[in-house]
């Protein structure tokens, strides 16, 4: 009688929802506090899990990670570990602000007073909308429009992860803005502070004339523009002729505060000590020497301008020159001159680029460098590298601003050795991207800019004093007690203080920037793991076993992660780091939005199942890249075929009852179990290297050697004649199937899960990892008989003939042992092959010949 939990025609269609239902309803994969405090902290495995940006949709890189990281919680929840797995959405930040501006159709204005009964002008339905068309709303009006549309996007990632499968404790999630994150994010930079790791400056700084907003140096990236080198010459104050400079950013020669030249060039040597007055502006500047010029671009010989590009901050700070500021935030040439500029000409000169764009001064001064005669030559355009934020549109400039920063080793050795060293603790997978880690540390040039002019965020926890005068003291900060986190300081008053005396003379001032996003993205084992809130849970968490991420985020949130945790425990956060490879389109280019070609996962999920989409993931190494082609994603269409293969055969296998008592007797069935014994032994250390994509590989070979060669093999045997040949092939039959579940369970989270509550009580996913049964088999038995077997059905095939046509003889040569253990399965080979008589005889390799196809039946 069949069984009724075995339906009559198995399909992966709604296994997603039915599943996910109960794992909802069972509590499936929640953390069990009670069993991680019983096991200590040996017998948790704690995941720092990736807060992917709550703005806008999913990609199907998300889809690819996340699915790697979903592979090792798997697993090693069945290896028996107490899995902690959260989830995080990072909310705030300047993509979150960029979004809710275009999809609301507004903008911030802190000016503006709150206006409890507004209404924005869009919801997502505008179809064009230029900036100057947002409407200005206040500040709080517009953090409420960032919370309300980033609550929707996590119901939708949410509702995509869980159609994935991901087996995250959905009751462990935090937002990197709650109260609670802004409570420990507050709490992290007072320690930095109090420390002295936290401080603030008056500096160059690299700035988006967009977003308004300080870019650290881990949000660049190259973009090839479009520049032409202008040949200017500069006066020698001494009148002995004209120095000849070459610059793609003419529009910065009133901020020019000296030439620089190498030291060994024997060109400018002479020049060396003397000065220069400036074309147009007639400022004397001096000519100086460093290493960093080149001599081989341009004329040799550069102008430093304060400031042009990040080359230009080093000089200044190394040959302690002035600063001549030009450009203001809104990248626009500021109104007011420097002071050098004292000449009536000069400064009349400068009058007309006041106001304008780069782009427009650019224009301006080289028709005034022409008029004047110092243009010599405009070369033929090209292409060069430019810094740019890496989520803005136009290129960086630097403006000198007051920021503050976080000690990052940047410009303390003892620091960059120690993160060195914590990185050098760890385990990586792949190992090579450890070098990625190493050479940003090294390679940074300053330390940690966490201050952003921006709404939506973590607010700075301090204020500053007022001096009886009126001026803003910076160095007099101010700071709340730590009990009253989370703060505000442009709504809540710092100790000692009265409303009253905001903004007045001996009073107080808040500060209005907000925590770069990192700085709280850098706190996610501290806040999964209950830090400073939870001691028994961040002891039993921390340090956490793996961070999965990206490569591309290596110098921005693990490295930053490291920071915090060295600066505060001294420690590394976590023992492993598993960092999976970037998704590239068709061209082996790299997947982004900026591209044009990112692939949202929805329809893909939809239309070929999770499984074969967690395949598709699982079939990648971490660190390899993977191409995915959405008009034909063939390891997608594989994974299908395997997860429907699998229920299939589940429900072949579970056709044959197996009765009690039954042993393992037979040398085909020995031979298949002692085969899978060796696929759960390199299986279980694969998983344990990180390495899910073998483990994927010799399961996945295992089980169509089980299906097509096996099953075949004994499946006359398997029915129920009552002898101890059946009893043998089912009990095989169902000690493989068991063990072939739950070695596919983390890649194929739903078809395992499905023919796993046919015959068994529990979810798979709870089960424990298989063991090797250690049946003193011989794997040549079932490789020889399979053998054989293809060459009887290649004969078939060749004459053909049916594979159901019966065989009258044929002959199999080989070695003597070949032969002998083929001998062991001959009645499983005669009745699969339909075969009357087998002839053996001896060769040096295994042949099939000499077959008699029987006389078709009349």
């Amino acid at each position: 009688m069949a069984d009724a939990r075995i339906p009559d025609k198995p399909a992966l269609e709604g296994l997603e929802q039915k599943w996910d239902a109960v794992w909802r309803e069972q509590g499936t994969y929640l953390f069990d506090r009670d069993a991680a405090k019983a096991g200590g902290r040996p017998g948790v495995y704690s995941i720092d899990t990736p807060p992917p940006t709550a703005s806008g949709s999913l990609h199907i890189g998300h889809v690819f990670s996340f699915t790697h990281t979903d592979l090792k919680a798997r697993f090693e929840r069945m290896r028996g570990k107490t899995v902690f797995y959260p989830m995080g959405w990072d909310d705030n930040g300047l993509p979150t602000e960029r979004r809710v501006q275009n999809y609301y159709g507004v903008r911030c204005d802190p000016s503006l007073p709150y206006d409890a009964d507004f209404e924005p002008p869009f919801h997502g339905d505008a179809k064009s909308l230029k900036p100057a068309d947002q409407v200005p709303i206040s500040r709080r009006n517009f953090i409420e429009l960032c919370e309300t549309l980033t609550l929707e996007d996590e119901k939708h990632f949410e509702a995509l992860f869980r159609q994935l499968g991901l087996s995250v404790d959905w009751t462990q999630t935090y937002r990197t803005i709650s109260d609670d994150t802004i409570r420990v994010s507050q709490l992290a930079f007072l320690r930095n502070l109090q420390r002295g790791e936290a401080y603030q400056a008056l500096a160059p700084t690299l700035w988006d004339i967009d977003f308004r907003s300080a870019i650290a140096q881990a949000e660049l990236e190259d973009r090839e523009q479009q520049a032409a080198f202008h040949r200017v010459a500069f006066h020698r104050t001494d009148g002995a002729g004209d120095v000849l400079i070459e610059t793609t950013r003419p529009e910065l020669l009133p901020a020019c505060v000296a030439l620089v030249a190498h030291p060994d060039d024997e060109r400018y040597r002479p020049l060396f000590g003397t000065t220069v007055r400036t074309p147009l502006f007639d400022v004397e500047v001096p000519v100086l020497a460093h290493p960093l010029a080149q001599p081989d671009k341009g004329s040799g010989i550069a102008m430093i301008c304060t400031f042009g590009d990040v080359t230009d901050i080093v000089w200044w700070r190394e040959l302690d020159l002035p600063n001549r500021t030009v450009l203001g935030k809104d990248g626009r040439v500021i109104a007011e001159a420097p002071e050098a500029i004292t000449g009536e000409a000069g400064r009349a000169a400068y009058a007309q680029l006041a106001g304008k764009t780069v782009f427009s001064a650019r224009k301006q001064i080289v028709e005034l460098l022409e008029a004047s005669g110092d243009l010599h030559a405009v070369s033929t355009p090209f292409s060069h590298a430019v810094k740019f934020y890496e989520k803005g549109d136009r290129p960086l400039e630097i403006v000198s601003t007051r920021q503050w920063y976080l000690r990052n080793g940047a410009r303390d050795e003892q620091l960059r050795a120690t993160l060195i060293a914590l990185g050098q603790s760890m385990s990586w997978h792949p190992d090579f991207m450890r070098v990625r880690y190493e050479n940003w540390t090294n390679g940074l040039t300053g330390d940690w800019l966490v201050s952003r002019q921006r709404f939506f965020g973590v607010p700075f926890p301090i204020w500053y004093a007022i001096d009886e005068n009126g001026e803003i003291d910076h160095d007099r900060v101010l700071t709340p007690d730590p009990a009253s986190l989370p703060v505000d300081p442009t709504t809540d008053v710092p100790p000692g203080y009265t409303e009253d005396q905001r903004g007045m003379p001996g009073g107080f001032e808040a500060e209005k920037d907000i925590l770069d996003t990192w700085a709280t993205s850098s706190l996610t084992p501290q806040l999964a793991g209950g830090w400073q809130r939870d001691d028994e849970l961040w002891n039993l968490v921390a340090p956490f076993d793996v961070r999965p991420q990206g490569q591309d985020i290596i110098r921005t949130w693990l490295f930053s992660t490291m920071v915090r945790s060295a600066l505060e425990d001294g420690r590394a956060p976590w023992t492993d780091a598993a960092i999976s490879g970037f998704i590239v389109d068709p061209d082996r280019k790299k997947m982004s939005k900026s591209k044009g070609n990112v692939v949202t996962p929805a329809d893909i999920l939809d239309q070929h199942g999770t499984d074969a989409v967690r395949y598709w993931a699982a079939s990648s190494r971490l660190g390899a890249d993977a191409a995915f082609d959405p008009q034909n994603p063939t390891q997608v269409k594989i994974g299908r075929r395997l997860a429907i293969k699998v229920l299939n055969a589940a429900k072949f296998v579970l056709s044959f009852p197996v009765p009690e008592g039954a042993e393992v007797t037979h040398a085909l069935d020995a031979s298949m179990l002692t085969m899978l014994d060796r696929v759960i032994r390199e299986a279980t250390t694969a998983y344990e290297q990180y390495d899910h994509a073998r483990a994927l590989e010799v399961t996945e070979a295992f089980f169509w050697t089980f299906c097509d060669d096996y099953l075949e093999l004994v499946k006359e045997r398997a029915y129920d004649r009552g002898d101890v040949g059946q009893a043998s092939a089912a009990l095989a039959l169902r000690l493989a199937l068991s063990t072939l579940l739950r070695l596919l369970a983390p890649v194929l989270a739903f078809a395992t899960e499905e023919a796993w509550s046919w015959f068994e009580q529990g979810s798979v996913h709870r089960a424990n990892w298989p063991e090797p049964l250690d049946i003193a088999g011989d794997t040549q038995v079932l490789s020889a008989v399979s053998a054989a077997l293809v060459g009887i059905r290649r004969a078939k095939t060749e004459a053909k003939a049916s594979q159901k046509t019966p065989v009258s003889h044929v002959t199999i040569a080989g070695p003597a042992d070949v032969v002998a253990a083929i001998r062991l399965a001959e009645g499983d080979l005669k009745a699969v092959g339909r075969i009357a008589e087998i002839t053996y005889a001896e060769a040096d390799e295994l042949t099939v010949s000499d077959i008699e196809l029987a006389a078709p039946e009349a």
